[in-house]
């Protein structure tokens, strides 16, 4: 049986905030194949959030361990983590987080530039990701000058760039319209179903839960059984 591309075993998160303890994650323990698309569902406050950015290495557990493919997260140096982050994972989350002051072409190369790679595959490549969102066009605008629509396509397309392994998306219709949420999660989709990616979502939206194959269900920092 082949090594699960992302394992979660016995995952407890809490926040020192002082004067108080606050324990998001009781210890949950979890399991995603390669090629799998997984909805982590719960409404907010459950620790999807903070399971979904534990998975993807951009913070550490209080307690457990995270393996990529048989790794321990934890075991790796710095470097070698952000690496992986940076050349097997593919973010997108509900605020866009692109740079301001570069144009929807820049954001999306912004990866592959981190990563080094090779400046004309990775122009060519990010001018073929724009294009399959929608956004040929608009290449040279800045996210001031898109749609909220526009800024999660140009997301979307920047978290595609290295051609990741895994795509983990937190809430990334949240901030949109319905009409608009429904045509990024059709893309995702697509573009999930095409590359064969590992795609996690994290959601409260019923709808968006739905389109996963598997969807685990967090209540109060646990799995729901």
């Amino acid at each position: 049986m082949s090594e699960p591309i992302l394992k979660a075993l016995d995952l407890h998160k809490s926040y020192d905030l002082g004067r108080r303890l606050i324990e998001v994650l009781h210890g949950v323990s979890l399991e995603i194949s390669e090629g799998e698309f997984l909805s982590l569902q719960g409404a907010s406050g459950t620790g999807k959030s903070t399971l979904l950015h534990l998975l993807g290495g951009l913070d550490d557990p209080t307690s457990g361990e995270v393996f990529a493919s048989g790794q321990s997260l934890s075991a790796m140096s710095s470097a070698r983590l952000a690496k992986w982050r940076n050349d097997e994972v593919g973010f997108v989350f509900q605020s866009y987080h692109l740079l301001p002051e570069f144009d929807a072409l820049e954001n999306v190369l912004l990866p592959a530039r981190m990563a080094h790679a090779n400046r004309a595959e990775s122009q060519n490549r990010a001018e073929s990701l724009l294009e399959r969102v929608g956004l040929a066009k608009r290449k040279h605008h800045l996210p001031a000058e898109l749609s909220g629509g526009e800024q999660q396509r140009v997301a979307l397309a920047r978290a595609l760039i290295n051609q990741p392994q895994l795509l983990l998306a937190d809430e990334p219709t949240g901030n949109l319209d319905s009409k608009t949420g429904g045509e990024v999660l059709d893309l995702l989709c697509e573009l999930q179903a095409e590359a064969n990616l590992t795609m996690i979502i994290a959601t409260h939206d019923d709808k968006v839960a739905k389109r996963a194959r598997r969807t685990v269900q967090l209540v109060d920092g646990l799995i729901a059984k």
